[in-house]
């Protein structure tokens, strides 16, 4: 068993942690990481490692919940905090009355939900915490459906790997933010579509109107403002070909903790 600190960080993570912190050290954002040579090589490799032993010892297992008493008076935002992009402020201004999450690609029942139609899901509300690359942490109260259930509506085709998620948000003024996990992931109980955020709708600096959380990764694996998400074999044509934003530009695709 391993051994776990007040927080339940088990010794494997506070070593991972603790790496990417001194490496981290002096930078802030993460556009100024993904040119630390350092950092991406000691993400790169970790990965195999990382998402072997996880995979094999954790299986299925629940990140850490928190009780309500620990929720972090401000949930700080990671990555972009107020997208500028046409598609996104024209939603916005109709708060979002017109948004749709269009669900396709490898599946037998293609989905086009609205965001009123999303919160009448039966859903799963959890407290947990939220780790970005640059070293800092913070707790929050989730709500959203799960993914897995989603997906299930949508009817999953066996040759489906990986879920992309689409993303309304520009951090270079020409690709749109994406992201992307694999099935595992996606049917984890703790993955979520998520719409609210401490019992209130997701303010726009968090994702807003829906983001996603895959609570056994890092925070940039977590995409915000979510407008798409696609079932593919592979993600080889898709921007970059290496399955995100960041992933693209030198990060680990598996970045779980």
């Amino acid at each position: 068993m391993s051994e776990r600190n007040e927080d339940g960080l088990s010794r494997r993570a506070l070593l991972q942690r603790a790496a990417l912190g001194a490496a981290a050290l002096g930078l802030s954002g993460c556009d100024r990481l993904s040119q630390n040579d350092a950092l991406l090589n000691l993400l790169g490799g970790a990965q195999a490692l990382n998402m072997t032993a996880q995979r094999l010892l954790a299986g299925d297992a629940l990140a850490i919940e928190y009780p309500a008493s620990m929720i972090s008076p401000v949930f700080r935002p990671n990555g972009s905090t107020d997208p500028q992009t046409d598609l996104y402020r024209g939603y916005l201004a109709n708060d979002f009355t017109d948004w749709r999450l269009e669900i396709g690609g490898l599946v037998d029942n293609p989905l086009s939900l609205s965001l009123a139609e999303i919160r009448a899901m039966p859903a799963r509300t959890q407290i947990t915490r939220h780790d970005c690359v640059e070293g800092w942490s913070v707790i929050g109260q989730w709500t959203g459906p799960v993914l897995g259930d989603v997906l299930a509506r949508a009817g999953v085709q066996p040759q489906a790997r990986y879920v992309v998620f689409h993303c309304m948000d520009q951090l270079n003024g020409r690709n749109f933010y994406y992201e992307s996990i694999d099935m595992v992931a996606a049917r984890h109980p703790q993955t979520l579509l998520a719409h609210s955020l401490n019992g209130e709708a997701v303010p726009v600096a968090n994702g807003a109107p829906l983001r996603l959380r895959v609570e056994r990764q890092l925070g940039y694996k977590m995409a915000k403002y979510l407008h798409g998400i696609t079932l593919v074999e592979h993600f080889d044509d898709i921007q970059g070909g290496k399955g995100g934003y960041w992933e693209d530009r030198g990060y680990t695709w598996y970045a779980g903790i």
